[in-house]
This record gives structure tokens, sequence and C-alpha cells, in this order.
């Protein structure tokens, strides 16, 4: 079986520090190989994979500010159609600009759904709907307008997020500086609970740093200690009483959450999206309405089974299991079985 991967290329392929795309990406493509199958990476040319790599674009052009991302993506996703009579199947990881290039040619396209950024793009997936293949990364996240082959999860490489029996020491926000992220009430809840709190993440909206998190930054009862890359990673999250996701959209999937209980580390999160489906209420960490809720949350979350959080995740987000459940819709697209079960 012959698979061509197309990665995004705002960051590395798997990224240094952030890039959830990217890392999902890498993790299956790493997989798929190990199950021994012909992977093609698309991706930039700093990128890091056991099967082929195919890279038009030589840095990412997050960290490339000479290069134009809309001529680096054009050049990117153009070079894998150009070659897709190369390949069985191209499974696009990419959003929904290379579904226009889907009809040109013979190969099977599948479409990993990361999430919808606006329902200004939801037209283009209509467009391809009776041709291509969807699949999407929580049950919450499904368009009703859309036709999916399948749910996957998303799985981590258990080996990169060792457990830790320790209670923790801080309380954690572990993601992007957005308003959607909810930044400014993780330290709401800290600063009331009288625990510190640290903060790790790219600085996504500088406004927002500036005016709702960078004034409570004193390094004492609250932390920013930046982007946190793979070195790093496991032992922050470790080190945490509980991750607080307290989240103001509807999170397509939620990745920094597995990595956390992976870890031992329990999750206290508002009921957006798709936490339902990675929570346990209660069991892995806690699904709450407001501040309130999370405050009370935080006061019990060390009855919480640190190696509960563990063995969840060793059943239900491990990136086998992630690749095994693509390789199944890969082999249903190519027996002819998958528009019949859509």
């Amino acid at each position: 079986m012959r698979i061509a991967v197309l990665s995004p290329i705002s960051w590395r392929t798997p990224p240094r520090h952030y890039g959830p795309w990217e890392s999902v990406v890498s993790l299956l493509t790493e997989e798929l190989v190990r199950l021994g199958l012909d992977v093609t990476l698309f991706a930039t040319g700093d990128s890091q994979t056991s099967g082929s790599l195919v890279a038009v674009c030589p840095r990412p052009y997050s960290e490339d500010h000479s290069a134009d991302p809309k001529v680096a993506e054009c050049l990117h996703i153009s070079e894998i159609f150009e070659r897709a009579a190369e390949f069985d199947l191209i499974h696009n990881n990419f959003d929904f600009l290379p579904l226009t290039y889907s009809g040109l040619v013979e190969t099977p396209v599948l479409t990993t759904i990361h999430g919808f950024s606006s329902p200004k793009i939801i037209p283009v997936y209509k467009k391809y709907n009776a041709r291509s293949h969807y699949v999407a990364i929580s049950e919450s996240d499904k368009s009703p307008q859309l036709d999916y082959i399948a749910t996957i999860h998303h799985g981590i490489d258990l080996a990169q997020f060792p457990f830790s029996g320790t209670e923790g020491e801080y309380l954690l926000f572990f993601g992007r500086i957005h308003p959607d992220k909810g930044v400014r009430e993780a330290i709401q809840v800290a600063q009331r609970a009288g625990i510190k709190l640290v903060i790790a993440g790219i600085i996504q909206d500088q406004d927002y740093f500036a005016t709702e998190v960078e004034p409570y930054i004193d390094g004492t009862t609250v932390e920013y200690i930046g982007s946190v890359g793979p070195d790093r990673r496991a032992e922050v999250l470790g080190r945490a009483m509980a991750l607080l996701h307290l989240i103001s959209f509807d999170e397509p999937f939620g990745l920094s959450l597995v990595e956390s209980m992976a870890c031992g580390t329990p999750v206290i999160a508002f009921d957006r999206g798709s936490m339902r489906e990675i929570i346990r209420d209660e069991e892995t960490g806690y699904i709450v309405e407001g501040i309130e809720g999370a405050l009370r949350a935080v006061a019990t979350v060390r009855t919480i089974e640190r190696s509960a959080c563990r063995a969840d995740v060793e059943k239900r987000f491990t990136s086998t299991r992630m690749a095994r459940d693509y390789v199944r819709v890969y082999q249903e697209i190519l027996n002819g079985e998958a528009r019949d079960n859509q």
C-alpha cells in the first residue's frame, strides 16, 4: 500500500515546539511505516521521518519570514497532486485547499478534518463531499452537512510522556495564548485557589497577552515559561497538579489533554467541544461550568488517581491505535467499500 501523507508546512514535521497538526502527522507517519506501509511524507525540507520525504519548501514559513506562505502552500500542495499517480491513496492533513486539486486526479483522497477554522470553509468540503472521504477527529466536531467515513481520535507516543505519580506542584495552562483558550480564566482560578499557575505556550494574540495575561506574571504566583518543546514537555506536564483547559470555544480535540493525562496529570475543563470524549468526568479529571465549578474541581483534584489517567490514555489514545484505525479506513477506500459505508 503506497500512501502519500500531506502535512502542513507552517511548522516542521514533527514540530520543534508548537504545531499540533504537524505533531499528529508525524506520529501517524512513523506508525504507518512501522506497520509496513510504503509511506511518503510531503512536508518541509527540515522534517524528520523514517518514511520517504518529499519537500519543495526548505523550512516552515512560520520560522522563515522570507517565505510567502501562500506561494509556499501552492508549491507544496501542487507537488503531491502532480505525483498522485505514484500512490494508491493521498492522505490530506492540510485543511480544505488540497480538495480543490482532488477532482483532477484518479488517486483517492482522504482528508482528516482537524477542525473548522470558520463556517465559511464548509462550502469547499461540501463541493467534494461526494467524491472525497472525510475523517473527523471527534464526534463533536462533525458537520451535519458532510458525510464521514470514520471518527478517529488522535493518539500519542506514550514513550514521550512517562508517567509521574507525584501529587503535583502547580496548576498548569498549556497551549496557545489566545482568548479562546482561557488563559485569563486559568489565572483567575489559580489566584482564588491560592496555587501557583505555570503558563506554557506560544503567544498567538499579542494584545490579549499584553492586557489580560502579562500584568499578572510575577514569576512567583504566575509564571510564564514560553513555548515548551519535546525536551521539556513531559516534565512540565508531569509536575503539574492539574491542567486547566477553561476554553471559550468548541475544541475539536485537545491533544494537550491526552498528553497531560498520559503523564498522570488530570484535566479540569469547561464543557465545550470534544471534552466529554477525552475526559472521563471524576475519573481522569473534571468537566465543569464556570470559574466556581473550576475552583471546586481544584479543591478535590488530588482525589483523582493519577494512575487512572495514564491507564485511560494507554487504552484509548495511543498512536498505534490511531494508525491501525487509519489503515482500516485506507483499506475500505481501496477495496471500494468506503462510499457504501458513509
